[in-house]
């Protein structure tokens, strides 16, 4: 299992449509600019998700494409399945078939709960709560607020490995 740039650049794509393009029709020229795909990538991308039916392409002056559905409608997992061929994380596809015998492998769970974590994780994420996100993160970057995520485990992990602390740590020991 494995999500490819096909996969993060669709969502990209279809979230800065969502952003930039409101009713009017939006260039992949104009995406690739503001977002540093290639056109000829997005050319791509864009003929499967107009024949899925995700976007609308539009003729003419003035012309590009248009999202099919309300930005409330489309989710991440709606994109990526198009243009992704498969993140299953089991071996059998999801059909307990793992060693070809009818028998399921030993880690044969953790997979399938990785896949429906994915799975519902991707289709919550609808363009609308994408482009919210984006939104309020420039609103609080204008505003010179940032936010890191720490991980504790792997600030104590860190820090045990650094020699610099090793005499404290070993001393509370």
């Amino acid at each position: 299992m494995r999500l490819t740039t096909k996969g993060r650049f669709a969502v990209t794509a279809l979230v800065d449509m969502a952003m930039y393009g409101g009713k009017k029709p939006v260039s992949l020229n104009e995406i690739a600019e503001r977002e540093s795909i290639s056109v000829a990538y997005l050319e791509q991308l864009f003929g499967k998700l107009r024949r899925a039916g995700l976007v609308v392409s539009i003729r003419g002056p003035g012309g590009g494409y248009l999202l099919a559905r309300s930005p409330d409608e489309i989710s991440a997992g709606d994109i990526v399945d198009v243009v992704e061929d498969n993140l299953d994380a089991t071996q059998c596809g999801g059909t307990s078939d793992c060693h070809h015998s009818g028998i399921e492998c030993l880690t044969h769970e953790l997979w399938a709960s990785l896949n429906q974590t994915l799975e519902t994780v991707l289709r919550n994420a609808t363009l609308s709560r994408l482009v919210a996100q984006c939104e309020e993160r420039r609103k609080n970057a204008a505003e010179g607020i940032t936010f890191v995520k720490v991980d504790p485990e792997a600030m104590r992990r860190g820090r045990r490995d650094d020699p610099r602390l090793k005499k404290t740590i070993e001393s509370k020991n």
